[in-house]
C-alpha cells in the first residue's frame, strides 16, 4: 500500500497545483485511520517547513446526525496554520482554492493547556475568549465520494477561517450550548443552529480532541485556536459571494469571494 509519505505528497500537490485528486480509498480501500493521521501531520509538515506556524486544531463530523449519515463513530481532527487566517476585510482567495465551502462555528482560543483526561469543566476553565467564525474548507479530492481516512489525511479540508472581532469569556458568553446562530449565503438564510449540536456542546468537542490527541503522543498547547466543528450543512463560496454568521452574545462575522 503507498504510504503516509507519498498519500501526503499527492496531497501537497493537489493543494499547491489547485489540481484534485481521487479519494485513497478508491485504489486502497483498506487505508486504516492510523496510517491517515500520519499522512495529515506530514501534510501539515510541508507548510511548517514552509514557514508557517501551527496555531491550533479544528474539529470535523461533531454533528451526531452527519456521522450517522457517513457511517463513522466519532469525530476527527486536523491542524490549522498561520497561513489559513483571513486577514480583517480581504476576500478569500479563491484562485487558491479548488472547491472552496464555507461553514458557521463556534471558536475557542485556549488560555491554558487543558488537563487531561480532559473534561467539559475542564475545558471550560481552560477557555480565555470565545469568537463568532467561519471555516473556509476545501477537500482536494475530486468529488465528495471519499471516505473517512481520506478526509483524515486531507486534514480535514482545513483551508481558510476569520474570527469575528468581539471576544467574549466563557461567563460572558452564557452557555455555549444555548448560543444560536443564522447562516446567511448572499443575503438568504439557509441554515439556523446553536451550539448544543456540536457534541452536545462545543466545549465536549474540545475535550474530545484533547484526549484524542493525547492519545497520539500530540496536544494542544497554551494559546491555540480550536474550531469546535460545523454547525449547519457547508455552502459553496464563489466569486462575489457574501456568507455571514450572526451568533448570540459573539457578534458576527462574514466572508465573501
Amino acid at each position: 500500500m503507498t504510504g503516509p509519505r507519498q498519500l501526503a505528497d499527492a496531497l501537497i500537490v493537489a493543494e499547491r497545483e489547485r489540481k484534485p485528486i481521487a479519494a485513497f480509498t478508491d485504489a486502497y480501500p483498506f487505508l486504516d485511520v492510523g496510517r491517515a493521521y500520519e499522512a495529515q501531520r506530514l501534510f501539515i509538515g510541508d507548510r511548517v517547513d514552509g514557514g508557517e506556524q501551527v496555531i491550533g486544531a479544528k474539529l470535523g463530523m461533531t454533528s451526531r446526525i452527519k456521522r450517522a449519515m457517513l457511517g463513522v463513530g466519532q469525530p476527527v481532527s486536523g491542524w490549522l496554520t498561520a497561513g489559513m487566517v483571513m486577514p480583517y476585510g480581504q476576500p478569500v482567495p479563491l484562485d487558491q482554492l479548488i472547491h472552496p465551502q464555507a461553514e458557521p462555528e463556534i471558536a475557542v482560543l485556549l488560555g491554558e493547556e487543558p488537563a487531561c483526561p480532559a473534561t467539559v469543566v475542564s475545558v471550560l476553565s481552560a477557555i480565555e475568549a470565545v469568537f463568532a467564525a467561519i471555516e473556509v474548507i476545501d477537500s482536494r479530492f475530486e468529488d465528495f465520494r471519499y471516505r473517512l481516512p481520506d478526509v483524515i489525511a486531507d486534514n480535514v479540508g482545513a483551508a481558510r477561517l476569520a474570527l469575528g472581532s468581539r471576544a467574549c469569556t466563557v461567563s460572558e458568553a452564557g452557555d455555549l450550548r444555548l448560543i444560536g446562530c443564522v447562516f446567511r449565503s448572499r443575503g438568504e438564510v439557509v441554515g439556523t443552529a446553536a451550539g448544543a449540536v456540536v457534541m452536545g456542546h462545543p466545549a465536549a468537542a474540545v475535550a474530545w480532541l484533547v484526549n484524542a490527541l493525547a492519545a497520539r503522543g500530540e496536544r494542544l498547547h497554551a494559546g491555540s485556536i480550536v474550531l469546535t466543528g460545523g454547525l449547519t450543512a457547508p455552502v459553496a463560496l464563489g466569486r462575489g459571494g457574501t456568507v455571514t454568521a450572526e451568533f448570540d452574545g459573539l457578534g458576527s462575522v462574514e466572508v465573501y469571494g
